[in-house]
């Protein structure tokens, strides 16, 4: 990817039902350049696929906080799968180094934050956890 197309990526992140016309206009080339460049970065598998944002999906809880877990032995999946399916579990993110799971929980308030937490921890394998809560959220290119 060149700078073009990064900006022509970046164009479509802010706003994925721009016309080819308005992205044009937008990066300042013809028409049949974003259309050939959109056609090869789908192509190429740079651009995977186009989504919805429902209001849902931005309206943030109250409460937001990024849970790290340790877990025993093999049991990492059968707790991906338990997190999966709480309601206040946003995301799940396997990593490396200390932690073997991120969790991102969103809660309407600190008593049912407490309450989520209590629940994982109590899940068999998790060994030990750390919490830190979101305060404000940037998002990077938007």
């Amino acid at each position: 990817m060149d700078e073009m197309d990064s900006k022509l990526v970046k164009a479509l992140q802010r706003d994925g039902r721009a016309s080819v016309s308005e992205l044009s206009a937008d990066l300042g080339v013809t028409r049949a350049t974003v259309k050939a460049r959109m056609d090869r970065l789908r192509d190429s598998g740079e651009i995977a696929g186009f989504t919805v944002v429902t209001r849902s999906d931005v309206a943030a809880h109250a409460v937001r906080g990024l849970m790290m877990l340790g877990i025993e032995g093999r049991g990492t999946e059968k707790v991906m799968r338990t997190l999966t399916g709480m309601v206040e579990v946003q995301a799940v993110h396997s990593t490396n180094g200390t932690w073997d799971l991120i969790v991102e929980i969103g809660t309407e308030t600190l008593d049912a934050l407490d309450e989520v937490l209590f629940r994982i921890r109590r899940l068999d394998g998790v060994t030990r956890s750390e919490t830190s809560l979101l305060l404000s959220t940037r998002r990077a290119g938007r």
